[in-house]
């Protein structure tokens, strides 16, 4: 655990003892695990990847006061960054590259480099929406993993539904009532969120971004649309860009294979590994 703020810690993995590092941050409603080819790999590599679990996610800490909002995501990822005390190269899938970039926009965190994956200032409401939708289902719980697969299938119907499930216990907790619930903290949903608002905050800070950035789109994504990825690029002129055919909005998920070979071909040359 390492201490984030406001009294929260947050779970962590550590992949690889030396190199740069590349902190990895999360979807909404996802968890560190999500990350954990990726992180493989990139270990592999040369790098030293920590990927987070956010607040309220996985095994950290769920917020006393109920703030998930994104400055609190963000005085998190300051805290971990002085804890960990290296120059990072930051790595925000969805809700974590929205924390990426406002704390490298906003001069937050000093980042060797940001990398966006499938999401950016102006992203569809509709996909939003989605999201929001299969997060909000079976408030009540799940009777069994078998339950949880057909959840993750009916929203995810590109993927092929895993032989075991033993690997989705990391996505959902085991409650004393013998019902599983999502691992996150349901304060997490209640919250009011604001496209309109979210856009202003989020183009000022890609306006200021300042590092090497590479933005990867899933290619079939319903969450950052073309228009919306070439956006962010009219805003952060100096950005790569890769648009990943075969992967939806969980674009490591997808094809991890693609999104950590265009992320290595980026570091390359910007922040190669010893």
């Amino acid at each position: 655990m390492i201490p984030a703020s406001d009294g929260v810690h947050v779970a962590a993995d550590i992949y690889g003892d030396t190199g740069p590092l590349v902190i990895l941050q999360h979807g909404g409603g996802q968890t560190r695990h999500a990350w954990k080819g990726a992180g493989q790999k990139l270990a592999a590599a040369g790098y030293q990847a920590v990927s987070l679990d956010a607040r309220g996610h996985g095994d950290s800490d769920w917020a006393p006061d109920g703030d998930y909002s994104n400055e609190a995501l963000v005085e998190d990822l300051v805290a971990v960054v002085d804890n960990l005390g290296q120059r990072p190269i930051l790595v925000g899938a969805s809700m974590g590259g929205g924390t990426s970039l406002t704390a490298v926009g906003e001069e937050r965190v000093d980042a060797k480099a940001l990398v966006l994956v499938d999401t950016a200032p102006r992203i569809e409401a509709g996909g939003v929406r989605k999201i929001r939708d299969f997060m909000g289902q079976a408030p009540d719980g799940f009777s069994s993993l078998e339950e949880v697969a057909d959840a993750i299938s009916n929203y995810q119907p590109h993927r092929k539904r895993p032989r075991s499930l033993d690997g989705l216990a990391k996505n959902v907790r085991l409650w004393p009532d013998g019902r599983y619930r999502w691992h996150w903290d349901p304060e997490f949903m209640r919250r009011k969120r604001s496209l309109a608002d979210r856009i202003p905050r989020q183009e000022d800070a890609a306006r200021n971004v300042k590092c090497p950035s590479l933005l990867v789109r899933g290619g079939l994504s319903d969450v950052l649309s073309e228009e919306g990825a070439q956006a962010y690029l009219e805003l952060v002129p100096h950005s790569e860009y890769s648009n990943v055919g075969e992967a939806a909005h969980m674009v490591a998920g997808d094809r991890n294979d693609i999104f950590v070979s265009a992320v290595l071909n980026f570091l390359s040359n910007i922040a190669p590994a010893n």
